[in-house]
């Protein structure tokens, strides 16, 4: 494993106690949704229009994200195909107030590019 994120910073929040489980550490859901976001932002320029997420791969959480955490959803290109990308992303946080840096999880996401009526389309 790294000791600092791979790929270009796609997005940063912090994480709140609306997002926590009953045992207070943030829903994973949330934070593949954090994932899914910051990676179609990598996707959609590249695409220059509409992407669709059509697979996640292998995700693996290391640890818990808490309330307060800055969280950072790092993104690289990892393959593409005529109208697909792979793009690997991954989740670091620093925890406040140490400002320790932690990678608390990865997975590979698939966007496809689609036109505006929804069907895949030949990235430019």
């Amino acid at each position: 494993m790294s000791d600092k994120p791979q790929g270009v910073l796609a997005l940063q929040t912090i994480a709140m106690p609306a997002d926590t489980n009953a045992n207070g550490d943030i829903f994973g859901g949330w934070l593949m949704a954090q994932m899914d976001l910051g990676s179609s932002v990598l996707a959609r320029t590249r695409a220059r229009g509409r992407v669709a997420t059509v697979a996640v791969e292998a995700m693996t959480f290391y640890k818990p994200v808490h309330v307060g955490d800055v969280v950072s959803i790092h993104a690289e290109m990892l393959k593409e195909g005529r109208t697909s990308m792979q793009i690997e992303v991954e989740v670091w946080v620093t925890r406040q107030p140490t400002g320790e840096l932690l990678k608390m999880t990865e997975a590979t996401f698939t966007f496809v590019a689609v036109d505006e009526q929804g069907n895949k389309r030949v990235l430019p």
